[in-house]
């Protein structure tokens, strides 16, 4: 049999006459959309069509990613909170949950891991919908995997078709620039359809149940910004990836026990766009779908920091690597950002979303590490407190055309008069930067290795990159757990 490349399916599914799977006489009755029809019969079909070589180790560098801030996130605050929540429900069948006993109904699973994958902002992240994919797309393509025995393949392949839909939904209604103007968490919404793609493609549905799908996605979308108020992280994880990874696996189970629903949600009365986006661009739901893999654009994080600290964070090791200097020799350092970057990061009570502590910490470690981006009592440090004085962070206008690229620009000045500057237009792990295989290695063992023990993380990263061989995602689920 030969294998059909995606852009090839993509465009016989488009077709009047497209589709693997014939259309129930439902459809057949009802008025469905272009971009609907395209989206939904490319859905059907992506979970079982091989993805490029180079996207599926960009997806492989992902799902390997966001295993590691689940496992690192499990012993923070918002992962405790989790498996506190997770232990009141379990059962004899379904899926783990790192850290916890007994097995869980995977909508639970998919949660507790959502807010694991993005406790300790160590995350992905996709600029142009303003959203974090993996910490909702990963733990609900686990947990339906798990209970359902999917092999690795599809696996992989229904992550990266999560990716696709839940930031194209976003980009439709505005991407960047509607999460600047709205109260809507974009980060929330994003997850929601991308954790329900995701779902479905494990379990395989065919793409009147993806329209299904998408419908019970559109009533789940939730979110608003209030979680900056937060000041634990707790209700940010929730937002940002337990929410969603949960509503996304609700949907798919539900359409896949024989739920039925709207045929197209995206059009006709009382649509998705016309309550959330009423100036939407349908176009960019199916923009260059197939051709254009959303998580092979999607940004890897170098520090495990707030994604606007990671450039002045590079800058600074690059003006430290040039120049050898210690902390108590710098005068002044300036940190110019977008006034709406510099906003998320000024001056927060968490360590690891605040510039001008990770900075000073930065001056004198001439590295953050995990542990030093989490120590919130290091925030209390006379010497550190000193340094953190010295930081100067400045919002700059100029800096916003060239949005949504974070552009960072450092500036030192030492007690002896020499300055030097650093200007980051391309983030370390960024598509424009990427990070090696060896690098995204590194960076999960020393996240996951001191909870799983180094065992465990090797023979989970060699797992992940032979994805294609592995038969049953099952077998992640004991390695998954401390040693």
């Amino acid at each position: 049999m030969v294998m059909m490349k995606r852009r090839e399916v993509l465009s016989w599914v488009a077709s009047p006459l497209g589709g693997l799977a014939a259309p129930s006489l439902h459809a057949q009755a009802v008025d469905i959309s272009p971009p609907m029809r395209r989206l939904s019969q490319y859905m059907a079909q992506a979970a079982g069509i091989p993805l490029p070589a180079d996207v599926a180790e960009q997806a492989k560098h992902h799902v390997l990613d966001t295993l590691a801030s689940m496992v690192s996130g499990s012993e923070l605050e918002p992962g405790l909170a989790a498996k506190r929540y997770a232990g009141l429900h379990t059962s004899l069948q379904g899926a783990s949950v790192i850290g916890v006993k007994g097995h869980h109904a995977a909508e639970q699973a998919a949660m507790a891991h959502g807010m694991m994958a993005h406790a300790d902002e160590t995350d992905d992240s996709h600029n142009r919908s303003r959203t974090h994919p993996g910490c909702a797309v990963v733990p609900a393509a686990l947990a339906v995997a798990q209970t359902k025995a999917c092999d690795g393949a599809r696996f992989l392949q229904s992550v990266a078709l999560g990716y696709d839909v839940g930031t194209r939904v976003v980009m439709a209604m505005g991407g960047f620039d509607l999460s600047y103007k709205s109260s809507l968490a974009t980060h929330s919404i994003g997850g929601n359809f991308g954790a329900a793609a995701a779902a479905g493609g494990v379990l395989g549905l065919n793409d009147q149940q993806m329209r299904w799908l998408l419908d019970y996605s559109s009533q789940q979308s939730s979110g608003i910004l209030a979680w900056r108020r937060d000041t634990d992280h707790i209700e940010k994880s929730f937002v940002f990836g337990g929410m969603p990874a949960r509503n996304g696996v609700t949907s798919a189970l539900g359409v896949h026990t024989g739920w039925t629903g709207v045929d197209d949600i995206f059009s006709g009365p009382d649509h998705f766009f016309q309550a959330y986006a009423p100036n939407a661009n349908l176009a960019l739901l199916t923009q260059e779908l197939g051709t254009r893999f959303e998580i092979a654009l999607t940004d890897l994080k170098k520090w495990t920091v707030g994604s606007p600290i990671q450039g002045p964070l590079d800058a600074l090791e690059l003006i430290q690597k040039r120049n050898p200097f210690v902390a108590d020799q710098v005068r002044s350092v300036q940190v110019r950002l977008a006034p709406s970057v510099a906003a998320v990061v000024n001056d927060r009570e968490m360590p690891d979303v605040c510039l001008q502590h990770l900075v000073a910490v930065m001056l004198e470690d001439r590295y953050v590490s995990f542990k030093a981006a989490h120590d919130k009592p290091r925030m209390k440090d006379p010497r550190t407190l000193s340094h953190r004085a010295k930081v100067a962070l400045i919002s700059d206008e100029s800096l916003v055309p060239l949005l949504p690229v974070r552009v960072a620009v450092v500036d030192i000045e030492l007690t002896n008069g020499q300055r030097w500057s650093e200007r980051v237009s391309a983030v370390r792990g960024t598509p424009r930067n990427p990070m090696t295989r060896q690098e995204v290695i590194d960076k999960a063992t020393d996240l996951m290795a001191p909870i799983l023990g180094r065992e465990n993380t090797r023979k989970i990263v060699e797992s992940v990159y032979r994805l294609e061989q592995v038969t049953d995602i099952r077998a992640w689920s004991a390695l998954l757990h401390p040693v």
